[in-house]
């Protein structure tokens, strides 16, 4: 019955007196707590190993608000909740590279798969690549993989729009975040403002309509610094 953390308690109370006098309900309580205990555990991990985090140890409780940082912690508060995932809304945090962007969205991630969210993080240029290679199938691969990214609550994009698109990845970006419209959240990771995604997307009408599609559904996170993260932990996590 796959119930092995149920089994080993059992045999925990069948070794131990101490719970011969306590009553059969309340063993058996005990028995299915440990059950479901282990069972939510495994869960979590699935998630978080399955969601490919850089940082799959990132958490929310770990955010550093240094002063200089300026970060807004009623806003990080929120968003830890959960709510923007329900409302199929976005965050776009943004700060210089070594600031802790994706630390923190890692962080967020984990917090997602901690409430029983699907998540995945990856990279703009593996994310665009594994698209354009499904494009050039015959089999339609590229409609099952908008259909699989679709169904991924929450979706991290990290370095977002770091170089310029040529054409061909600006309609499929179009594609990826058109389907994922009102639907599921996406965290994109970026070191500019919306305002300098324009001349990373050569075509101007696709770019019109990917920043409508983001910007106003979204939460805007801004990582300042005047030490970065990077220096205040030697090489390690950015926080």
């Amino acid at each position: 019955m796959k119930m092995g953390a149920m089994a080993e308690a059992y045999k925990e109370q069948m070794g131990n007196p101490d719970f011969q006098d306590m009553p059969f309900e309340d063993r058996l309580n005990l028995l299915v707590d440990q059950e479901y205990s282990r069972r939510k555990s495994n869960k979590l991990q699935r998630l978080i190993k399955q969601a490919k985090f850089s940082d799959p140890s990132a958490a929310v409780e770990d955010i550093e608000y240094h002063a200089d940082r300026h970060l807004d912690k009623q806003l990080l508060l929120e968003l830890s909740s959960g709510n923007y995932i329900q409302h199929h809304l976005n965050i776009i945090i943004m700060g210089a590279s070594g600031s802790g962007k994706t630390w923190l969205s890692n962080a967020l991630g984990v917090q997602a798969c901690r409430q029983h969210h699907k998540a995945k993080y990856v990279r703009l240029p593996e994310l665009l690549d594994e698209f354009l290679a499904a494009r050039n199938e015959a089999d339609g691969s590229f409609r099952k993989l908008i259909t699989k990214y679709k169904k991924i609550e929450l979706l991290i994009i990290d370095e977002w729009l770091l170089t310029a698109l040529p054409e061909e990845y600006v309609y499929t970006l179009f594609e990826i975040i058109e389907a994922r419209l009102k639907t599921s959240s996406t965290i994109f990771c970026s070191q500019t403002a919306p305002e300098g995604w324009y001349e990373k997307l050569e075509d101007a009408l696709v770019a019109d309509a990917i920043l409508d599609r983001i910007v106003h559904d979204s939460y805007k996170v801004l990582l300042d610094g005047e030490i970065s993260m990077r220096e205040r932990h030697g090489l390690g996590a950015c926080k």
